[in-house]
């Protein structure tokens, strides 16, 4: 597509609020780099996985005209859990876009100025849907079974040396009595999870930590996270919560399987990859997790984000490891279709640039339906009460979002 990028920090677009904006048309993104919502016609492009990156991102048009990251062409993507699963990159006609100070717009060849602008104003004055008033909630199956046909089974054959860890996700079914409102949830998620990347992308709604991989120019960074403790009410407790998460044998066990491997899958993309000697903790408002910044700097010809993704996804903090025995397992034991929970969601504009997080702490959305996931890692430590505590933990992000008050 050919676009045009024009600086809009003055006029009828400079204080339109992004989040109502991108979560009215469903599309939209926020990060600490960037924060983008596209509105209007909608082109689908098709990523052909594991391959395919290439391809994807040479049809979103002229690479030249990128001026920043994310400020040119530029497609929102969520893609499903299964990596050789197609997916699709959604390519608006319009985007508003905040980068630091900067606020921009991009449009299409096929429109002008004025055209995007009442684009975005037409947007915005849709009706906003009913908050639900009642919400039914079912576990796709119950706790127990999960806890010890899935998570204990998983457990007791990477004791007997099958694999070293598998990550097994619980679903929860929703049905509201009216349609879901996607801006009050994007609303929610945007305000109580500041720290976290925040998307609505084609149904898939979520806050999620965890930084897959983004590249910039020639930087590429992730921020993986393995190890979880929950957010308490009380202070002390809380902070001997923290401390035993850092002491943890089996947290930190968790969470330098992640590191080794996202380092290997990077090195032969990259001239320089590191990660920083110790995890820290990163906490969100209901859990606390360990974390490690992991960046380089690309070999030349950089390869693009979507080959990227298509190299680290999924890496053992979502699947495993080995990878190809973890997958096994869950399509084994699991008994859920994860569709996009867990996959990469993000944007990448034509130079190859972007940002993709791990798609958790989300939800699939259709109307009046939701289905909400929470996963664990589980190793030879894990106790499987404890994963299925993690997992109510994990679960309050989502459900307090789609309960709302």
């Amino acid at each position: 597509m050919t676009v045009t990028s024009v600086r809009v920090d003055e006029g009828p677009l400079a204080e339109v609020d992004l989040v109502l904006l991108g979560a009215a048309a469903g599309l939209y993104w926020n990060s600490d780099s960037i924060r983008l919502a596209g509105v209007g016609p909608v082109e689908r492009l098709v990523v052909d996985r594991p391959g395919g990156g290439s391809g994807a991102v040479a049809a979103l048009g002229d690479a030249a005209a990128v001026s920043v990251p994310g400020i040119g062409p530029v497609a929102f993507g969520a893609l499903p859990f299964t990596p050789d699963a197609p997916g699709h990159l959604l390519q608006p006609s319009v985007v508003l876009a905040n980068v630091g100070e900067e606020r921009w717009l991009t449009f299409g060849a096929d429109m002008s100025e004025p055209d995007a602008i009442a684009q975005v104003e037409a947007t915005l004055a849709t009706s906003d849907s009913p908050q639900p008033r009642e919400v039914s909630v079912r576990p796709n199956r119950s706790a127990a079974s999960w806890r010890d046909e899935v998570v204990a089974v998983a457990r007791d054959r990477i004791r007997a040396g099958e694999l070293q860890k598998v990550v097994m996700a619980r679903e929860l079914e929703l049905e509201a009595s009216d349609a879901f409102d996607l801006r009050s949830i994007v609303q929610y998620l945007d305000a109580r999870f500041p720290t976290a990347m925040t998307f609505s992308i084609d149904g898939f709604v979520g806050a999620s930590p965890e930084l897959l991989v983004a590249r910039a120019g020639r930087v590429v960074r992730a921020h993986p996270l393995a190890g979880t403790a929950a957010r308490l009410d009380d202070p002390v407790a809380d902070e001997a919560g923290v401390a035993a998460l850092l002491a943890s044998g089996k947290d930190q066990h968790e969470h330098r399987i992640t590191i080794d491997w996202l380092l290997t899958e990077l090195l032969p993309y990259c001239s320089y990859v590191d990660a920083e000697p110790e995890p820290s903790v990163m906490s969100m408002a209901n859990v606390h997790h360990l974390a490690t910044t992991v960046e380089g700097v690309l070999s030349e010809p950089a390869a693009s984000i979507l080959d990227l993704v298509g190299a680290v996804h999924p890496t053992p903090a979502l699947g495993g490891d080995p990878q190809d025995r973890a997958l096994a397992m869950i399509d084994e034991l699991e008994g859920i279709d994860r569709r996009r929970y867990g996959g990469p969601v993000g944007w990448v504009d034509a130079a190859g640039n972007g940002e993709f997080a791990v798609g958790i702490r989300a939800a699939e959305i259709d109307g009046s339906t939701a289905s909400v996931y929470a996963g664990v890692g589980v190793v030879a430590d894990s106790d499987p009460e404890a994963e299925l505590a993690e997992t109510q933990s994990k679960f309050r992000a989502m459900l307090g979002a789609l309960l709302g008050p």
